[in-house]
């Protein structure tokens, strides 16, 4: 639709242009002593538009020669680029398939004319790193080395941690990581490596100060950070066990929800423990079994040594208020049992035991009794509750 307009206004204006040219009478005069021409005005217009036409083209001509050295050497630049891109980008694909050492060739190739080199050395530094290719290793980071100040402090950074990790280097990753952070912080990605690093070295506290960074970033679901907090949590209070105020305030600057895990409060409690103090190890169970109540962690309420220091009275009166909500406990009428006999109430420690006996028949049970007879000198009785004891898988 277009062209037919253009040709229609292209038939006008040659209509127009005849019309006027045939009631046209002017002429030109050109003068050159001795010499006199004289032309119809419009037999000089055609001349001089055939006239421009011509020198136009000529000028552009003889541009077009004069450049055309430079047209060369761009073309030449911009094929060189074009197979240079080609070149990395083979690079790239080629390393996430693992084939190393043709992506390594790859990169060298795009090496020589890429705009960007230190995309190129990065690629280039991956494959020969996945090759463990030492030497060529070493080439590839130096050359990335040169371009920080072009923006690829970061990547060469990060990748140095990476690296670092693989081949358990963990101070090295920490300390590439370190300087990521001075220059832009840390994002999620540089927190795994992190925390990678750190539990490398067994830093387990900031393993968990980690583990709940990025729970709380999403970058780990509540399923996944659970249980490397748990773990980093019970590593740090093993380093703790022989110090008993470090541990305990440890404790207490942990989270709610670690404090109330039976498995952490149980660790803690025996810590506190065989450190000699039951007064605190009875409060981090007391506080546990209030959020949980849990079978293994209430047997551990008798563990401690009787005595002032094990304050078994307390911890007897406390059991008997559970039990007046928790009548057919077994585990707590064995602990009570366990506490009773600490605290030679021998009367008492066998009212409950038994009581435990005829609720739950466990082997501990059974056990406890037994060595409670043979101190009251029931020596047949005892000797019948080992044998049960030792029938029970």
């Amino acid at each position: 639709m277009r062209a037919l307009f253009w040709l229609l206004v292209l038939a006008a204006s040659a209509v127009g242009l005849a019309l006027a040219a045939r009631y046209n009478d002017g002429y030109v005069l050109l003068v050159l002593p001795p010499w006199r021409a004289e032309l119809s005005l419009n037999f000089f217009l055609l001349l001089a538009a055939v006239g421009f036409i011509v020198l136009y083209l000529l000028a552009r001509a003889v541009n077009h020669t004069l450049a055309l050295p430079r047209a060369v050497a761009e073309f030449r630049q911009r094929r060189k680029h074009e197979k240079a891109e080609a070149a990395l980008r083979d690079a790239w694909r080629l390393l996430q398939e693992g084939r190393y050492g043709h992506a390594v060739k790859s990169a060298e190739k795009a090496w020589v004319g890429h705009p960007a080199p230190g995309i190129v050395a990065l690629a280039g530094w991956k494959a020969a790193h996945a090759l463990r290719d030492p030497q060529r290793e070493t080439e590839w980071a130096a050359r990335i080395h040169a371009f920080d100040a072009e923006g690829m402090s970061s990547a060469r950074l990060m990748t140095e941690a990476e690296f670092a990790l693989d081949g358990r280097r963990f101070d090295d990753a920490r300390a590439a990581l370190a300087k990521l952070a001075e220059k832009e912080g840390r994002h999620i990605a540089a927190l795994r490596l992190a925390l990678r690093a750190e539990q490398g070295l067994g830093n387990w506290r900031e393993v968990a100060r980690l583990a709940h960074q990025l729970e709380k970033h999403k970058a780990l679901t509540p399923e996944q950070a659970a249980p490397l907090r748990r773990r980093a949590v019970r590593e740090a209070l093993r380093a703790l066990n022989t110090d008993p105020v470090g541990l305990m305030r440890y404790w207490r600057e942990l989270e709610d929800a670690d404090r109330a895990e039976p498995a952490l409060a149980l660790e803690t409690a025996r810590a506190l423990m065989a450190a000699g103090d039951c007064r605190e190890a009875q409060r981090v169970i007391d506080d546990a079994l209030e959020e949980h109540w849990d079978a293994t962690l209430l047997l551990a309420y008798a563990e401690c040594a009787s005595g002032e220091a094990g304050n078994a009275i307390g911890r007897i009166a406390q059991a008997e208020k559970w039990l007046a909500q928790r009548p057919r406990d077994g585990a707590l009428l064995l602990t009570l049992g366990r506490l009773c006999r600490q605290q030679q109430l021998w009367g008492k420690a066998r009212s409950y035991l038994e009581a435990s006996l005829a609720i739950d028949v466990t082997r501990a049970a059974h056990v406890e009794l037994a060595q409670l007879l043979e101190q009251l000198e029931e020596s047949a009785l005892a000797t019948r509750h080992y044998r049960a004891a030792a029938l029970l898988n």
